[in-house]
């Protein structure tokens, strides 16, 4: 694939810095990037680690990143749902976007296993290949893959780290004020 320019910005969040870069059609990555403030020299590596033959630009406060910066914050501060965003998401395999189009489908403030994740994505024995998908999500925050848990609700993994994973299922406990399903 040749390169494509992906606009960014970074901005600085309740759980740490977050890179959102956005393609021609929406949204492509999102990314956790630590509780330093980062510049370019780590926003930058993160994208190309998501998309190689990326060419990241800076975005300048419009467009899917600066649009979709304002939902994720707005979700991780006011506990607001994020709305579906369009998304130009240009890596993957077939099962690994039917597991985050099944993962886009489970409610704020709800709970799937990975095994109900393998089923809804058309694969009911492969529970394991929709937690790989889930690890592959670029863009984690606005495909809620930290929905997604074990069979005995065991958190598993996360790509933002447990510790975000959990803080994000909280919030959304919080903001619902109901118990997880």
């Amino acid at each position: 694939m040749a390169g494509f320019v992906l606009d960014y910005v970074v901005f600085d969040s309740p759980l740490g810095w977050i890179v959102v870069g956005a393609g021609t059609e929406g949204i492509s990555m999102a990314a956790f990037l630590g509780a330093q403030q980062p510049g370019g020299e780590l926003a930058e590596p993160a994208i190309r680690d998501e998309y190689p033959e990326a060419l990241p630009r800076p975005a300048e406060g419009q467009g899917f990143a600066a649009e979709a910066r304002q939902y994720i914050f707005d979700y991780l501060t006011r506990g607001r749902p994020i709305p579906e965003i369009p998304l130009d998401v240009r890596k993957g395999t077939d099962f690994d976007r039917r597991v985050w189009r099944a993962i886009s489908e489970i409610p704020f403030g709800q709970t799937r296993s990975y095994g109900q994740v393998a089923l809804a994505a058309g694969r009911p024995s492969a529970a394991r290949a929709a937690g790989r998908a889930c690890g592959r999500n670029p863009v984690p925050i606005i495909v809620p893959c930290h929905r997604v848990v074990g069979s005995g609700g065991k958190l598993g993994g996360y790509s933002g780290g447990l510790e975000i994973k959990r803080a994000l299922l909280d919030l959304e406990k919080r903001s619902r004020g109901a118990p997880m399903q």
